[in-house]
């Protein structure tokens, strides 16, 4: 929940992205269209699973479409944590913005819990197989993003090889591409980009930093 339209456009006059690499901006709902504007591709951080009806202070496939929006993030862990997103309501919101023609990026991860009781594969199997159930995999425009729990927010990353252990297990279940979400900065995103099994970052707090979000980007390449 950062930058508001000026602000936005503001980040993106100055934002240059590397050549060759794929770049897609989330901004809060009220941003979207500024974003839009810039040209880059632009996704929200949410979508609801209905085209419309009685749900108040949600937003639709159809009205994301309409604004030149391209796709959408489901099922981030802090809407899991704050809002109590499911594994169900996640998968149904990836299939509503499918059916719409919409991209995904679709967010699983353990808990720090989870993972130091030896639950990760488990944790990891279930969201991925919920989501599996309720898109096409194929479609070259779903992604999933893993998301370390413990590593969100809290400057803690997950280590390359850990990051490369939960990435290779989640395409062992799902032929897809998977994103690193986990306080990637500059400083950690060659080594964390160059596992093989790491197709991308899905960047959070260092991407509020026109400077530190092109370092990610070039470190991509």
């Amino acid at each position: 929940m950062f930058k508001g339209p000026a602000e936005t456009r503001a980040f993106l006059a100055e934002f240059e992205p590397p050549e060759g690499v794929e770049v897609v901006i989330c901004p809060p709902y009220v941003s979207l269209a500024a974003a839009v504007e810039s040209g880059f591709t632009v996704f929200a951080q949410n979508v609801h699973w209905a085209s419309e009806g009685p749900f108040t202070g949600e937003v639709s496939a159809p009205m994301l479409q309409e604004l030149g929006v391209r796709g959408s993030i489901v099922g981030h862990s802090e809407r899991r944590q704050y809002f109590d997103e499911t594994n169900q309501t996640a998968a149904r919101r990836a299939h509503a913005a499918q059916e719409h023609g919409l991209g995904v990026i679709a967010c699983v991860g353990e808990t720090l819990e989870e993972r130091e009781s030896g639950e990760m594969g488990l944790v990891l199997r279930v969201q991925v197989e919920a989501l599996a159930d309720a898109v096409r995999a194929g479609d070259p425009g779903f992604v999933i993003a893993y998301e370390p729990v413990w590593a969100i927010g809290t400057g803690q990353t997950a280590t390359p090889e850990q990051a490369q252990e939960a990435h290779a297990f989640i395409k062992g279940l799902l032929d897809v591409p998977v994103l690193y979400g986990g306080s990637v900065k500059p400083e950690n995103a060659a080594e964390l980009l160059s596992q093989p099994a790491v197709d991308g970052a899905l960047v959070g707090g260092a991407s509020l930093d026109v400077g530190s979000f092109t370092a990610i980007c070039a470190a991509s390449r």
